[in-house]
């Protein structure tokens, strides 16, 4: 005789998603609303080396910031200084720092983790904090275009492992999340593109009204104007969060539209050596999966030219020597392992408008790795 015990329960996720400038002036108190009312919680940061080179004071403005405000918090320790990109999620003894500081420091559930950085760092920290006591709360402050409309928004940490992209990791949402527009300002050319690849993606598969907008807007963005990167930062930010709270924030399923493009932009990382940054790649593999979607006939030749035209406009470059060969086809095995379930895997039905197919075939994959060669080659001959 059987007998079954049946548990059923739902636990409700809210946080918010803002936008500012100077976060830790004096006058802002955006943080301090982020945190706990009526407690003093201790506060750990933790720090991609990359901003606090390219802002000099701002351990200190932090540190005024706690002064100011040690009636609201305490500042657990030193912030922690951590290198940036994907050398933070490829060594393990980076994220181990974070949890070992929890340790020393006596940061518990009822602390929090800021971590200030770009989505890699992001992903560690996220990643640190989750595994910690089961969970210290996360305030993230993204410093990154990618990260304000994309990656910072969601629920999802990780690090790499065995090679593979996001191996390790975990479903948590942050308390919230903190973008201050000042830290984009010191971004190089390459940071300050790569980040709008996720807006094409989102506008690609979802609204065809926001994709005329980024080619109206391309030119204004790539001559680093703040305004329309403000906007688009918001309305991609925006409709991420809206896919995550209307979906499967949790990825129970098999279908993950967000990734349109993903599958070959993480082999293409690894491939490279990660000498392509995730946001390039990503830009590489949205187009690739167009041509593709175009060798289908799902979309017309004028439809893949407007896309490869809004990426050239912006300054991607749409082609890697990385693409030749057998290893790029790879990355659908193993994005489909790292997923789990049937292979899912978007494409573009119409502009504006995603379809999600279970298979693809391995030889219209490099007919789509032509085009994207003929493509680079008459760009660089300036034809």
């Amino acid at each position: 005789m059987n007998t079954i015990i049946e548990q059923n329960f739902s636990v409700p996720f809210r946080y918010q998603v803002c936008f500012t400038e100077n976060l830790f002036s004096i006058e802002n108190h955006l943080f301090l609303e982020a945190l706990e009312k009526g407690k003093k919680p201790k506060v750990f940061f933790v720090i991609d080396s990359g901003v606090s080179d390219s802002h000099p004071d701002l351990v200190t403005a932090i540190k005024n910031y706690s002064n100011n405000y040690s009636g609201n918090f305490i500042l657990a320790a030193e912030p922690l200084i951590v290198p940036g990109g994907e050398e933070c999620k490829n060594d393990p003894s980076i994220y181990q720092k974070v949890v070992e500081a929890t340790h020393l420091y006596g940061i518990d559930r009822h602390s929090y983790i800021a971590v200030i950085g770009g989505g890699a760092v992001l992903d560690m920290a996220g990643f640190a904090a989750a595994i910690s006591h089961r969970g210290i709360r996360l305030i993230r402050i993204p410093t990154t275009v990618l990260s304000q409309n994309d990656s910072a928004v969601g629920v999802k940490n990780s690090i790499n492992a065995f090679g593979k992209k996001n191996y390790l990791g975990t479903f948590t949402p942050p308390v919230a999340v903190l973008n201050d527009f000042n830290f984009l300002k010191t971004l190089d050319d390459r940071d300050w593109r790569a980040g709008v690849a996720e807006a094409i993606k989102v506008a690609l598969i979802k609204d065809l009204s926001f994709f005329t907008w980024l080619e109206e807007n391309a030119e204004a963005m790539a001559r680093r104007e703040m305004e329309p990167m403000k906007t688009q930062i918001i309305r991609s930010a925006q409709m991420h969060l809206d896919h995550i709270a209307g979906k499967d924030p949790f990825e129970f399923g098999s279908s993950r539209p967000l990734d349109f493009g993903h599958w070959a932009a993480h082999k293409l990382e690894h491939l490279s050596d990660f000498r392509i940054r995730h946001g390039e790649a990503v830009a590489i593999g949205i187009a690739l999966d167009s041509a593709y979607s175009f060798l289908q006939e799902r979309i017309s030749k004028s439809d893949l030219d407007r896309i490869f035209q809004l990426m050239h406009t912006l300054g991607f470059q749409l082609f890697a020597p990385e693409l030749e060969g057998a290893n790029l086809v790879k990355g659908l095995k193993e994005f489909q392992e790292h997923l789990g379930g049937q292979l899912t895997i978007m494409l573009l039905e119409a502009l504006g408008k995603g379809i999600e197919v279970h298979e693809m075939d391995e030889q219209l994959i490099h007919q789509a790795v032509d085009i994207l060669s003929e493509f680079h080659h008459q760009q660089q001959s300036g034809n």
